[in-house]
């Protein structure tokens, strides 16, 4: 409908009827038609108009709530990024290799306006179904209220329907089937992944979250990210891979040449897991912070949130001020924690231990329940209430296995052929491991670090018949004598 012209109708004339601007097309824009963010990773980003009507929604915007690596900026005071940002640079990065692509093989591969909007798009929206924290929200407090959780819930399904209810609400004019194919390729490397049926340009599912291997654009940009953030080192250049990449045979495929970059890739982000992400005392909050989130759930509902997207993006980390400034009386045991956060009173780490390589196949987590059955003598009775474990587990993105072995490499830019490279051709030194589960036990209360470090020693010995923990159990200490 055109717009109605009334001052032209009331002196007489002809109604003038103002026809709308004309739609633009899906993909369709010009360099005046974008909005430009500076990004202190990427530098300039340009965002198209379409993408601007999603960030520019409260939905969206809540990211900028949602810290990037929850808690751990009680460790490394600089990891106070969030997801809005890292959101902005996996748009970038998506745009980037799909320009990489199309201007080397656009025209063999049917690239168009469509493909490269809607990776971008998937890039620009992959997180924003994830909860308070992170992915303390999603690992490890959903899990202890719900404990088949796990199976029915992921951050990834959640952003799939929190794109749905956004578009709904906010009226923003995109096909049904592109934004069909923009969810699939959200929840491309989770358990709710749906593009098995596809059957044309697959690859294009494997740059933002590629369940084949492990290699997208989303590592690209927190791999560098985090690692700025936290004050650590990165060898990893992602722009090797996104200048050297091609698609054969439907997959995404790398120069043989940058076979240690690939490797890179895989082996920096676990050393980001083990350095920062499983810190230790990262560890030891985010154990008291579940705690805390457990005992507000009954009077704040937050578990129901996640049942419902257009509930859910009213949870972010201000879910902790919230509890701190109640003034119920039902809150004081999740205030009291918090407290304890705050003034550092954090529950005491005890030990841990590394599980045997030969018993990583039928390894189950260690409970607290675990824990106190082994107490054999002590002044001191645990409950499972005294003692936090924390299971933690490192791999290359693909757990024991290998995630070289599903890359695909090519010898330079003639050769059609892909194939796999083996470890054993490039370097003996490559681990022959891919897979770290670590067991840590922390004490709730101060006195009680001795007894439950007793307890661990005892379910090492009964376990493995040997201590494999990486610290000495420490000896209690003797009562000095008045003639001392």
């Amino acid at each position: 409908m055109g717009e109605y012209c009334a001052a032209a109708a009331a002196e007489g004339e002809h109604a003038v009827v103002v026809p709308p601007p004309a739609k633009r097309a899906y993909g369709e824009y010009d360099g005046c038609s974008t909005k430009q963010v500076f990004d202190n990773l990427h530098g300039n980003i340009s965002l198209d108009p379409l993408a601007c009507e999603f960030v520019d929604t409260e939905e969206f915007q809540r990211l900028r709530d949602l810290k990037q690596l929850g808690l751990t900026y009680l460790v490394y005071p600089g990891a106070v990024h969030t997801r809005f940002e890292h959101s902005l640079g996996v748009y970038q990065l998506a745009g980037e290799a799909m320009n990489n692509l199309k201007m080397n093989q656009g025209k063999e591969l049917g690239i168009d306006r469509f493909d490269v909007q809607t990776v971008k798009l998937a890039g620009l929206l992959h997180d924003i179904g994830h909860g308070p924290f992170s992915h303390l929200f999603e690992h490890e407090f959903l899990p202890r209220v719900d404990p088949g959780a796990t199976s029915k819930w992921s951050h990834e399904h959640m952003s799939a329907l929190l794109l749905d209810s956004i578009v709904d609400k906010h009226g923003i004019d995109i096909e049904p089937d592109y934004l069909k194919i923009v969810k699939e390729m959200i929840v491309a490397s989770s358990k709710f992944s749906t593009k098995e049926g596809v059957k044309e340009k697959h690859f294009l599912y494997d740059i933002v979250a590629n369940g084949r291997n492990g290699i997208d654009v989303d590592k690209f940009d927190y791999i560098d990210r985090d690692s700025r953030a936290c004050g650590l080192g990165s060898n990893f250049q992602h722009w090797r891979l996104l200048q050297g990449m091609r698609v054969i045979g439907d997959e995404i495929c790398y120069p043989a040449k940058d076979y240690l970059s690939v490797h890179k890739l895989f082996t920096t982000r676990a050393d980001l897991h083990r350095t920062v992400y499983t810190h230790a005392k990262v560890k030891a909050v985010e154990l008291m912070l579940v705690d805390a989130l457990l005992e507000a759930n009954d009077y704040l509902g937050i578990a129901l949130h996640a049942e419902d997207p257009e509930e859910f993006w009213k949870l972010d980390d201000t879910i902790v001020k919230r509890i701190e400034s109640a003034p119920n009386d039902e809150l004081k045991k999740a205030k009291e924690i918090i407290q304890r956060i705050r003034r550092r009173e954090l529950y005491k780490f005890c030990n841990q231990y590394s599980v045997p390589k030969d018993k990583l196949e039928h390894f189950k987590d260690i409970t607290a329940q675990d824990i106190v059955c082994s107490q054999k003598s002590s002044k001191v009775l645990l409950n499972e209430e005294d003692v936090a474990v924390s299971n933690v587990k490192i791999d290359l993105t693909r757990g024991r296995d290998n995630p070289l072995e599903s890359v695909k490499f090519f010898k330079d830019s003639r050769c059609e052929e892909k194939f796999a490279i083996t470890d054993d051709r490039v370097s003996h030194l490559l681990p022959a491991c891919n897979q770290d589960r670590i067991v840590r036990v922390y004490a709730k209360k101060p006195e009680l670090v001795e007894a439950v470090s007793e307890a661990f020693e005892n379910l090492q010995l009964r376990m493995y018949g040997e201590k494999t923990q990486v610290h000495d159990t420490p000896k209690k200490k003797k009562k000095r004598s008045r003639s001392d």
